[in-house]
């Protein structure tokens, strides 16, 4: 009896994936490197986010008497987008409103990628890392910019023994900005797996459903929104914006 139970087990087991694949190897300078799932899933979201762009454009663009239901959803979520910028940013937000934008579509649509069978990017650290070291330099070229010497100055404030203290704190925001996202959607990754490859078939119809609404759609739609937030908040910091 408990030899069959280790089995059942063990066969579970084998069904719980949540791990990168690597799919096809490549020789590079003699380097061993390989196109994973997280690639194919990345390059997947680029020609989506391209299309539902060019489609936007040319909607929006073409003229008619009354607009088209989609146009005017276009329309809706930048005049949407454009608030949430000014508004975290003030008026410095309209020099960042077309990063801050293309952030959070790769963002949300990475997150919820799930609901359509596909292996969230932002689930591999290497991903959200590579986004947070981007936002990092944009945050640390704003305090080059428009602090000039003072934001190396500041590295030695209130005095010259807290250099090191704050150095590591600089360095940190890459870090948890992209262990912030990266665990919160491993998390729901991890759970999604478990759930489909341990648990019996009757149990795999309906429920899921309302498990990927909260995992991916819900999680993965706060997630982006903290992540753009973070990174305007530390960018208007370093340009003393205020407002």
């Amino acid at each position: 009896m408990a030899g069959s139970v280790a089995i059942g087990v063990s066969l579970a087991q084998k069904d719980v994936d949540f791990y990168i694949h690597e799919l096809y190897e490549i020789n590079f300078f003699g380097a061993k490197v390989y196109i994973t799932t997280t690639h194919v899933c990345t390059l997947i979201i680029f020609i989506t986010i391209i299309a539902l762009a060019i489609a936007a454009r040319r909607s929006v663009l073409k003229k008619r008497d009354v607009p088209s239901k989609f146009a005017t959803g276009v329309e809706l979520a930048i005049s949407t987008l454009d608030s949430f910028v000014h508004g975290a940013m003030g008026k410095a937000g309209k020099k960042y409103i077309n990063y801050i934008g293309t952030l959070f579509l790769f963002v949300i649509f990475s997150n919820i990628s799930g609901l359509f069978g596909l292996r969230p990017p932002t689930a591999d650290y290497g991903t959200t890392l590579c986004i947070a070291l981007v936002s990092f330099v944009m945050i640390q070229y704003a305090a080059i910019r428009y602090q000039k010497w003072g934001a190396f100055k500041s590295l030695f404030e209130p005095i010259f023994l807290f250099f090191p203290i704050n150095v590591i704190s600089e360095f940190a925001t890459p870090i948890s900005l992209s262990l912030r996202l990266f665990g919160n959607v491993m998390a729901g990754t991890v759970m999604m797996a478990l759930y489909y490859g341990m648990l019996p078939i009757f149990f795999k119809f309906g429920i899921p459903s309302a498990l990927h609404v909260y995992f991916d759609l819900f999680s993965g739609a706060i997630q982006a929104y903290v992540f753009c937030m973070l990174t305007m908040t530390f960018v208007a910091d370093k340009r003393n914006v205020e407002g």
